[in-house]
């Protein structure tokens, strides 16, 4: 089998320092921060594996809404006030949300449409 994007690799990695994140920071106390980032993470893992083994486009919208949901999460789930837990959602949720992003766009069989869309 070949990987037909390192992105989704890099965004499985991410999933997994995700779930880390709670003990390795200190926010493994505060429970909507902590299940929150377990809980994304194993999802962001799902559908990056999902994307390496049948490489789907919908597989890396999935990415990019975890992505940019760990982005926003921190104040919708009203943890931002804690420093490590906000910084660990938002730097992922941005890598992991442009990542996705990158992969839809540059591949030629999923940026078909929004090629034939700017076309016409």
């Amino acid at each position: 089998m070949k990987l037909r994007h390192w992105q989704d690799l890099v965004n499985a990695l991410l999933g997994v320092c995700l779930i880390l994140s709670p003990w390795a920071l200190g926010f493994d106390g505060m429970t909507m921060a902590m299940s929150n980032a377990v809980v994304i993470g194993l999802a962001l893992i799902a559908a990056a594996l999902g994307a390496i083994f049948v490489p789907r486009a919908w597989e890396e919208w999935t990415e990019g809404v975890l992505g940019l949901w760990m982005l926003v999460s921190p104040w919708v789930l009203d943890f931002a006030m804690h420093r490590e837990a906000m910084l660990s959602a938002v730097v992922i949720g941005i890598a992991v949300a442009a990542l996705a992003l990158w992969t839809l766009f540059t591949d030629k069989e999923y940026s078909a449409w929004w090629h034939d869309k700017i076309a016409h």
